[in-house]
Parts: structure tokens; C-alpha cells; sequence
């Protein structure tokens, strides 16, 4: 039945996990909602966000080809989802469940998150699942189990920062990611209290008091440095590192090696700045520290957010109402698409996939043997790497993801794609990836469909559906749903309504550390702010985390011992200049949704990179020309743009173009080894003119 489009249904942002509130009517209008984390404002990229659903070249029929050398054809969806299914039965039958792949993304909603995994592990039997969101927030989410035991990005609501006397934000610019994240620092910022670490002079340290302006992949050292200066300057907080904390004493040996005019040698950002900014966090008297994906993307990732924790809890900041550390997830639902089972190593609820306990209760969930569940299978850039090889699955899924643009080493991973018998993606759109697959399924966007997103401060929200989506477009439930009864599934094992399915994952989460049992769609209609854990129908939420213990058993955080080695690639004379990438306001991760629109395009047309004049000239490459990037993996072609503010020896390229101009050709697909998240924030390279 269509909605009336007279009424406004409340929803949220299609982008990053901010998850602004919006309203949307079936005329596709759109206007912002005081919400806790907009409070009424919106971006370029909201507000332009409903042209995507009318946006020239919509999908509205399923594409094949039968063979690669032959063009996509359109065909009904009987066809489309027989012809995956009799492919996926033969691969399996030839070379057992593990042939097949399933890729996902952290834009997901939950429901989508929770049935793919359970889709992969169930309908099709593999351990060949992983997400996108594995080169986004795995690293941070790494070192907060370490430290806290339990991993939920902001474990406070992004309203208490609007209190705060002093704010560090490491590698976030965030005036440009999530401009309206910037009425919650604004009023430390206009109390001289907001310090940004970053090798760019970006919009968002343009703000600051304090700009430290480390060269890439020094952020270790950096921290290591004002941890240093904490206890030399007398600032370390005693009687919390005794009573909340263990293993202080092993970190401040390493600690003790890095002062602070050691650390301006290797990273350039003067001792006196140093000490100034431990001075600011530890004289406030509500402070916060903040990492992004610019000290995360790193081959030393884990170690590196580790070591920003080890400063937070050296001054007493964590677990303390008014202060504290968190990390700012990138993707719309990063966070929940994390918990519930579409990584490698997990299952609902933030389990670990090899706990027997864990097993037992989710395939008790599921009505399966928990013997028959996989065990965990290889992280998303390595399962990547391995398509098509003899050890790798010779058939990919992938639902929200754009793998030609954005993994790690591009080039590379879409030869692999292409060396796969079948690829096979969910999309609203032909975007790069769609148009290499065998078979393409049109599904349905945000405003068309409901569903639950879990935003950066681990509240759940619920998505309205606004929208009627267009003739001959299905969910994305509906795909697999359609896949798994072909694979010989019960039909009520993979449900197709949205709360249903909720429902389902809530028991599934029942006891994890990201408990969703006590949320209901009920709840979250009458505008309950439920944060996790919620273990029980009455149960309030848990707006902030350990303000009475951690997570660990013991009840304590962990300080972290970790020692600064640098990028896993130097410059040297035939690479000397750093590479860095990032986003840029009017586009979002591979820009397969914000070129479509012409607002954003004709704002941000084409890829740049950044240099500083002195760098340029040296090299013949002129300001506003066509330059080339070239790395160890390959070339990339981008506009140059004169930056006197950049470090000298930097060049920065946003990562949102296809083609040639695609940032990831040149980044390094070095693994971190916990997170094993790939180093897209630091490369060794060359430029020229193109």
C-alpha cells in the first residue's frame, strides 16, 4: 500500500554513523530532526540523500551474463536466483562450502548483518565471511577489548561532549566527515581546549587551539611522547591507575625511552606542543580523547590506539562520568554491523565464533547441530587475496560493499574478482563492482525498507520506511531468503520481515557483550534511547559504560605495552614522499552513492591530490594540472592542488574516484597482525607530472 505523502516518517541519514535524524515523505523530501547527535542540522551529503532514490541508472530487474565476454542482460528474479543457486550447488559439490565467499558491509542494517552471517554459516556452510567494516573500525575495536574488554565505539552519548573542557582528537577531521559532530566540540573548541593530531591542516584543525602535525605513521611515538610528558610533568593520576587499572609499570618502561624531544626527531611536532596538550587534557576538568581512521588505518593499529588509551587512563580520564575515550565509527552502522555476526571470527552479540559456549547458544537459536557451524575463516583482505586461487573460493556474494574501489592494493583485488567462475552483488546501482559481476540483484535503499542501525555511541535506532521502493526491486532479506530456500533451507529460517528478524537477533545476542535481547521494535518506536547492553524487556539501556568497572573479569583496564616501529613502508630515493588518503565533505567511502548526485559531483568532480608549492615545483608537477602518484603497486591519476599547509614531505588523495583515479591502486595491503586491518593511511611514493 503506498504511503501517504503528506506524512513524514522519521528515519535516519544514509551515511556516516553519526546516524542524523531526518524526517522523509513519500515525495521525497527531506528535513532535518533535533536529534542528540545533529541536533537539527545536516550535511551536503543529507541533505541531498533522497535524489539517490530516483537517481538515473536505478536498478529495477535482476542483470546476468552467462559468461564473462557477454554483456549483463536483464531477466526476472526466478531466473536470477535459480541460475546463483544451481551455481552455488555445483561449486560446493565440487569443492566443498568453503568455495564459496560472502562479503558484507558496515552499512548494513543490523537485520541484514545478522541474517547474512547466518546465511554464510547456515544456508551455505563457510567460513569465508568477512565485511568492509575490517578496514575501518578493526582496529579500534581491537585495542578497546584489550584495554576494556568490551568494544563499543563511544561508550558514552556524543551529547556529553558538549561539556567537555578539552578535546584531542587523533587522525578525525571531522568538519568535513561529519560536519554536524561539530556542534558537540565546538564549546571545548571555543574554550581553547580542542588539540587535533593530523598531518593535514584540515578544516577540522582549523578549529583547534592546538595542532600537532605528526608525519604519517608516527602517531605511535607521538603518543608515547605526551605519556611521557604526563608523568615528567607530574600529572599522572596515582590513586586511579592503582584502583581501576593494571600493568602501568611494564608501559612506563617503554615510556620512560620516548621524551618528548626524542619524539619531535621522528614525528616533527615540537616537544613544546607535546607538553602543552598533556597540559590541557589533564588542567580540564572534563576531558576526552578520540581517535578516527587516520592513527587507526594502520599496519600498527592495534598498538597505536593502544597507546592513546594508555595516555586517557594515565589521566584517569576512562570510566569517569564527564570524560573518558572513544573511537568515531566511520560507516552508517559500523557499529552494529560489527556485532552480529558478518566478520570472520563472530557470531551475534559480539561472541567469538570458536567459543564453545557461544556456539552452542547461537546454533541453539538457529536450530542447528553446533558442530555444523564453521569456525572462523581469514580476514577480508586476505579472503580477498585469495579468490579464485586453489586455497581461495571460486564464488564471491557481496551485499554493500564496493571491493573495485575501495580494498587495499585495487588493481590487484579486481584481477581477482575477475579470475572468480561467479561474483554476484546486491546493489541499487551499476557501480564499479556491479559492473563486473555475473549477476546483480536491485535492492531496495534506506528510505524504502525498515530496519535498525546502531550508531556511534551504541544506540539502536530504528529506520522508517518512507518510501515505496520501485517496481521490481526487492530487500535485501528477500535475496537471501530466496537464496536459501534454493539451497534447500527452511523457508522460516531466513525470515524476510525486518522485525522478525529483529526479534530473532535479539536472542541470538541474549548474554554477549552486545546484548540486544531486551530491544523491540515497540520500544524503539516510542523513542526509548537504548543503548547497549539492554539484557532485559525492562531494562533501561546502558547509556555509559564503566563508570563503575570494565569489562575485564577483574573489573580493571589494562594499560598496554607497545613500542613505535613506524609505517611498514618508508620513504626512501626511489619512493620519498608519504602518501595519505582520506574523505572530503561532499563524498562518502567509494562514492558509488555521492557521484550520483549532482550537487556533490559538481562540487568535488574529480580526485586531487594535495601538495605543499615547494614539494610541486621541485618535482615540474604545476598547480591545478594532472599529476601521477605512483607506488610500489601502481599509478594513480589526480589533479594537483598546491596546499602550503601540508607537510612537505606528505601527499594527501581522497579515496571516492573509479578509474584511474583510484587512491587505492597505490595503498599497501600490509597487515596489522591482531586486526589485521590493511595500512591505507601511509604508503611510500612518487609524483610527477601525468
Amino acid at each position: 500500500m503506498p504511503v501517504d505523502a503528506r506524512v513524514e516518517v522519521a528515519t535516519h541519514c544514509p551515511y556516516c554513523a553519526l546516524q542524523c535524524g531526518m524526517a522523509v515523505s513519500e515525495d521525497r523530501s527531506v528535513s532535518p530532526r533535533d536529534f542528540p547527535t545533529n541536533r537539527g542540522g545536516l550535511c551536503q551529503k543529507g541533505w541531498t540523500s533522497a535524489s539517490l532514490l530516483t537517481t538515473p541508472g536505478r536498478l529495477t530487474t535482476p542483470l546476468l551474463r552467462e559468461r564473462r565476454d557477454a554483456p549483463l542482460r536483464p531477466v526476472g528474479w526466478t531466473e536470477a536466483l535459480d541460475y546463483v543457486a544451481l551455481r552455488l550447488h555445483e561449486l560446493r559439490d565440487r569443492h566443498g562450502p568453503d568455495a564459496v565467499g560472502v562479503f558484507g558491509g558496515g552499512g548494513l542494517t543490523n537485520e541484514k548483518a545478522y541474517l547474512l552471517g547466518k546465511f554464510a554459516r547456515v544456508a551455505l556452510g563457510t567460513s569465508k565471511i568477512d565485511y568492509n567494516g575490517r578496514f575501518c573500525m578493526s582496529s579500534a575495536a581491537a585495542a578497546g577489548i584489550k584495554a576494556f574488554g568490551v568494544d563499543r565505539g563511544l561508550p558514552f552519548p556524543v551529547a556529553d561532549l558538549a561539556d567537555a573542557d578539552a578535546i584531542l582528537l587523533v587522525g578525525a577531521n571531522v568538519a568535513e566527515t561529519m560536519p554536524p559532530f561539530m556542534r558537540h566540540v565546538r564549546p571545548a573548541a571555543d574554550k581553547g581546549g580542542l588539540i587535533v593530531v593530523d598531518p593535514r591542516r584540515t578544516a577540522t584543525a582549523e578549529a583547534a587551539a592546538l595542532h600537532l602535525q605528526p608525519a604519517p605513521g608516527t602517531d605511535l611515538a607521538l603518543a608515547l611522547g605526551m605519556l611521557h610528558a604526563v608523568v615528567a610533568d607530574g600529572l599522572l593520576q596515582h590513586s586511579y591507575i592503582t584502583d581501576r587499572t593494571t600493568g602501568f609499570d611494564e608501559v612506563w618502561r617503554i615510556a620512560a625511552a620516548w621524551w618528548p624531544e626524542r619524539v619531535e626527531r621522528i614525528t616533527g611536532v615540537p616537544a613544546a606542543d607535546q607538553r602543552a596538550a598533556v597540559a590541557l587534557l589533564a588542567k580540564a576538568r572534563n576531558a576526552y580523547v578520540l581517535t578516527a581512521r587516520g592513527t587507526e588505518q594502520h599496519a600498527t593499529g592495534v598498538a597505536t590506539v593502544s597507546a592513546w588509551i594508555n595516555l586517557c587512563l594515565a589521566l584517569g580520564l576512562c570510566g569517569r562520568a564527564g570524560s573518558g575515550f572513544g573511537c568515531l565509527t566511520g560507516q552508517g552502522n559500523g557499529q552494529g554491523g560489527r556485532e552480529h555476526g558478518q566478520k570472520a571470527d563472530q557470531l551475534p552479540g559480539y561472541r567469538k565464533i570458536d567459543d564453545p559456549t557461544a556456539r552452542a547458544h547461537v546454533a541453539g537459536v538457529w536450530g542447528v547441530d553446533p558442530a555444523e557451524l564453521p569456525g572462523p575463516g581469514p580476514s577480508a583482505y586476505e579472503l580477498l587475496d585469495s579468490l579464485g586461487t586453489e586455497r581461495g573460493p571460486k564464488a564471491l556474494l557481496t551485499f554493500g560493499s564496493n571491493l573495485v574501489v575501495s580494498a587495499p592494493r585495487a588493481g590487484h583485488i579486481a584481477d581477482r574478482l575477475d579470475s572468480l567462475e561467479l561474483l554476484v552483488t546486491a546493489d541499487f546501482i551499476l557501480s564499479e563492482t556491479a559492473a563486473v559481476a555475473d549477476v546483480v540483484f536491485p535492492v531496495t535503499q534506506w528510505a524504502e525498507e525498515s530496519g535498525t542501525m546502531t550508531n556511534l555511541e551504541g544506540r539502536i535506532l530504528l529506520r522508517g520506511k518512507a518510501v515505496t521502493p520501485p517496481d521490481g526491486v526487492r530487500t535485501d532479506l528477500d535475496v537471501l531468503n530466496g537464496l536459501a530456500i534454493r539451497l534447500g533451507q527452511p523457508e522460516e529460517r531466513f525470515p524476510t520481515d525486518p522485525e522478525t528478524v529483529f526479534a530473532e537477533l535479539g536472542r541470538a545476542s541474549a548474554g554477549g557483550p552486545a546484548d540486544y535481547s531486551g530491544i523491540s521494535y515497540d520500544r524503539l518506536r516510542d523513542g526509548e534511547a537504548l543503548h547497549w547492553p539492554v539484557p532485559a524487556a525492562d531494562h533501561p539501556g546502558t547509556p555509559r559504560l564503566f563508570l563503575d568497572r570494565f569489562g575485564h573479569p577483574d573489573g580493571r583496564a589494562r594499560f598496554q605495552p607497545v613500542e613505535h616501529t613506524g609505517p611498514a613502508e618508508p620513504p626512501d630515493p626511489e619512493f620519498p614522499l608519504h602518501a595519505t588518503t582520506g574523505r572530503v565533505l561532499q563524498h562518502y567511502q567509494s562514492g558509488a552513492q555521492t557521484r550520483r548526485v549532482p550537487e556533490l559531483l559538481d562540487a568535488s568532480p574529480e580526485a586531487f591530490v594535495e601538495v605543499h608549492p615547494d614539494t610541486a615545483l621541485r618535482l615540474g608537477v604545476q598547480d591545478g594540472q594532472w599529476a601521477t602518484v605512483t607506488s610500489r603497486r601502481g599509478s594513480v591519476r589526480a589533479r594537483a592542488r598546491y596546499v602550503p599547509t601540508i607537510r612537505p614531505d606528505t601527499v594527501f588523495l581522497p579515496f571516492h574516484f573509479p578509474g584511474a583515479q583510484r587512491a587505492n591502486l597505490i595503498t599497501n595491503p600490509a597487515l596489522d597482525p591482531t586486526s589485521r586491518m590493511p595500512e591505507f593511511k601511509v604508503c611510500a611514493v612518487r609524483l610527477g607530472p601525468a
